[in-house]
């Protein structure tokens, strides 16, 4: 196992997860809104709050692996360790 330079995916997750959570409610709230014109209810601004931080955590976790994966290709530098997307 290799050491790697800079923050490990937890710290990175740690400090992005408001911005994840943030981001979930609000598309939670969204989405009850678009489901509202089928007859769905619309949730209130808590509801929308506690299920976006709920969304967000592993979204937010699964983002902070691609964010160290990153990392780690720029830190090697080599473009065959690079993913072909």
């Amino acid at each position: 196992m290799t050491l790697r330079a800079g923050w490990s995916v937890t710290r990175i997750a740690l400090v992005l997860y408001p911005f994840g959570a943030g981001a979930a409610a609000v598309n939670v709230f969204f989405a009850a809104l678009i489901f509202s014109w089928i007859g769905g209810p619309v949730l209130s601004t808590g509801w929308s709050i506690l299920l976006g931080g709920l969304i967000g955590a592993p979204a937010t976790w699964f983002f902070a692996r691609h964010i160290r994966h990153l990392m780690d290709v720029a830190d090697t530098g080599d473009p065959a360790n690079r993913r072909q997307e």
